[in-house]
């Protein structure tokens, strides 16, 4: 560390990253990188935050008003994630705190999992191999493990912001699939041709759908967006699937009709109350289950955390950060 760093400003960074996102950093700042797996609880983050004038944070840290308040130097909150639902953004405005994400970056990468869990969970893979893996192979039969096809069926896509569009790219370019659509609000005619999809409403969504693929972000707007009266609409043949967030679906509801085989079976990738698991989603084999990884290739996680210090860098040295949610914060105060 050199003479200069105590006149530096500090940042935190709050989970373990790469050691060249640190180095980056250390070129601009007196850096504390916490090093542990688990997240930092509630209170060490706001211990660790003490005279911090910015944090690098995941999708997992809560920064709200109590915490603003606690940490009084606070002037950048930089996520490399793209939901920023543990961000009270509008807390961070108030108290002219920056707050960015890191859209854009982990798009392809994003839709490439969806899919393919669509796909594992249509063709009953992971209930196979569980099945193999138990020993329990000993013949051929015409339907063991028979699943649905994805080629020509219909791909039902709830949210069509950047990653729902690449879905339905992928499903309708590559797959053959009709494509269809719910969102807030619906897209221009030419985006709708580029991929190919149609806009219906939430139910006749959900009636169509032989795959549906949840990617709507988590609002107080869409909580249970997906319980039990959506579910029944669905066909006993389809398959769902969430890349979205936890608590979008009503977990105990989908755990419930997964075993009385309402729907087909499920994809699931985000949980409510994550890293926990709804204990009745363990113990149907119906369903595949994923530690929220969709955007988990290396190259994507770099650029992910490379925007996060991006932002951070250019919010603490005067410039503009390219993905900055409150970007209002940046003007001169009245």
């Amino acid at each position: 560390m050199n003479s200069s760093s105590s006149t530096r400003p500090r940042v935190l960074v709050a989970r373990r990253l790469f050691p060249e996102i640190t180095e980056r950093l250390s070129a601009h700042f007196e850096v504390d990188a916490y090093a542990g797996v688990a997240p930092l609880s509630p209170s060490e983050l706001v211990a660790r935050l003490q005279g911090c004038a910015g944090v690098l944070v995941t999708g997992t840290e809560r920064i709200d008003a109590a915490l603003l308040e606690a940490c009084p130097a606070l002037r950048a909150v930089c996520s490399m994630a793209v939901g920023y639902n543990n961000i009270d953004v509008a807390a961070c405005t108030a108290r002219r705190v920056l707050v960015s994400n890191a859209p854009g970056v982990l798009t392809e990468t994003t839709a490439d999992f969806g899919f393919a869990l669509m796909m594992a969970t249509a063709r009953r893979i992971s209930e196979s191999e569980h099945w193999l893996r138990a020993g329990q192979w000993k013949q051929w039969s015409y339907d063991l493990f028979a699943g649905s096809d994805v080629h020509g069926a219909t791909l039902g896509i709830l949210g069509m912001g950047r990653i729902g569009q690449a879905i339905a790219r992928r499903g309708a370019l590559g797959f053959g699939m009709s494509v269809a659509y719910h969102n807030r609000s619906r897209l221009p005619p030419a985006d709708e041709a580029a991929v190919s999809a149609r806009y219906v409403d939430l139910p006749e969504l959900l009636r169509i759908a032989d795959h549906l693929v949840i990617v709507v972000p988590y609002t107080p707007q869409t909580h249970h967006l997906i319980g039990a009266a959506e579910l029944a609409l669905m066909k006993p043949t389809a398959t769902l699937t969430n890349i979205a967030r936890g608590g979008v679906v009503d977990d105990r509801a989908l755990a419930e009709a997964l075993k009385l085989r309402r729907i087909a079976a499920a994809g699931l990738d985000v949980f409510e109350g994550e890293p926990q698991v709804h204990p009745d989603l363990l113990t149907v084999p119906n369903v595949v289950l994923t530690p929220h990884i969709a955007s988990a290739s290396l190259p994507t996680r770099r650029a992910m955390a490379e925007l996060a210090a991006t932002n951070l860098v250019a919010a603490l040295t005067g410039a503009q950060p390219p993905t900055a949610l409150n970007p209002e914060v940046l003007a001169p105060a009245a």
